[in-house]
């Protein structure tokens, strides 16, 4: 998620008030097994910098589930709360992160590129040793841990984008991420009539279509769960709490859609996907952050998130969640989040 710099039209109180582009992962480096681009995958040496109310930094909170990458590659989590600045660390002890140092996601950038001119995002993967920021590129992050930290994998890890799916993965990725992914924000953040309307016929034109792709299969690609499906779902899992209200794609809600709203939910109920969400970092962040497209910065109270954890019969269509694999193990103490439905933990 890009984070505007500056005041003004340029930092939080712009959005809405001109037209809607998403920038180019700037700093698009990659962590290969190899170390072919100068960054060779290590266990430890780098820091996963994510933001649990993103839907970008979202994917990386699940694939390093899915995958057991906890101990290899660590987790800061910055406030859902940012101003012009970037990204913080104030959920932190002294707001600062206490692997990094830093207050700011900004200084590991700052550290990369002196005086670089563009917005801070996540996710972001930092280089421990000399603080420099590695790559902030969402698109690849997510694929090279799938591909390129294998060593790392748990036993058991699923392959999230097997090669002999990838052409068909791709293809179906493209659309979504096009339409849905970047979709809502198009609408959401659109400055002229016409251009929101066109986005949001978008968003449902394509919701319509991968509602009846999976009517009668469980997961998007194959029997299995892949990348795919964790890129569509951490869109749909913000859909009622924010994109219907907040970014008026209102036409319906994604629990009005039987079929989307049941594969939503059993992916949300699988280990790695519901316990990395965060409901109130998500409202909080959109209806707080966006100030100029909701000046009160009010959160609502709703949706009541307790139909999460209803069942779903998703499981009569077959399908292997893992595949050869298994489930992910207990998340890490630090790293627990309130599931839907229940309360916070004292």
């Amino acid at each position: 998620m890009n984070q505007a710099t500056g005041s003004g039209k340029d930092g939080n109180e712009g959005y809405g008030q001109k037209p809607f582009k998403r920038s180019r992962s700037h700093f698009a480096d990659r962590i290969t097994a190899d170390g072919r681009h100068g960054w060779p995958a290590e266990a430890g040496r780098y820091r996963l910098v994510a933001s649990r109310a993103c839907p970008w930094a979202s994917r990386a909170l699940v694939s390093r589930r899915l995958l057991g990458l906890e101990d290899a590659l660590s987790l800061a989590v910055a406030d859902p709360i940012q101003d012009d600045r970037s990204w913080r660390f104030t959920l932190d002890p002294d707001g600062r992160d206490p692997v990094l140092g830093i207050r700011f996601l900004g200084e590991a950038y700052d550290a990369r590129e002196t005086g670089y001119p563009g917005g801070v995002s996540v996710p972001a993967i930092v280089d421990v040793p000399s603080g420099k920021l590695v790559t902030n590129d969402f698109q690849q992050i997510t694929l090279d841990l799938a591909t390129e930290w294998t060593a790392f994998h748990r036993p058991g890890a699923p392959d999230l984008y097997p090669e002999a799916l990838r052409g068909e993965i791709d293809e179906v990725m493209e659309g979504i991420y096009r339409d849905v992914n970047n979709g809502v924000y198009r609408a959401g953040f659109a400055a002229e009539q016409s251009e929101y309307e066109d986005a949001y016929r978008d968003v449902f034109r394509r919701l319509d279509l991968v509602s009846e792709r999976l009517k009668d299969r469980r997961y998007l690609v194959g029997d299995t769960i892949t990348e795919a499906d964790i890129r569509l779902f951490t869109t749909l899992v913000r859909f009622d709490a924010v994109y219907h209200g907040h970014f008026k794609c209102n036409r319906s809600k994604l629990s009005e859609d039987p079929v989307l709203w049941a594969y939503s939910r059993d992916l949300y109920q699988t280990p790695g996907f519901g316990d990395t969400v965060d409901f109130d970092h998500i409202k909080r962040h959109y209806y707080q952050v966006h100030s100029g497209i909701n000046p009160t910065r009010i959160v609502p109270l709703g949706p009541d998130t307790s139909g999460w954890l209803a069942p779903h019969h998703r499981e009569e269509l077959g399908g292997r969640p893992f595949g050869d694999g298994t489930p992910p193990g207990p998340v890490p103490s630090a790293e627990r989040v309130a599931p839907a439905g229940t309360a916070a933990p004292n």
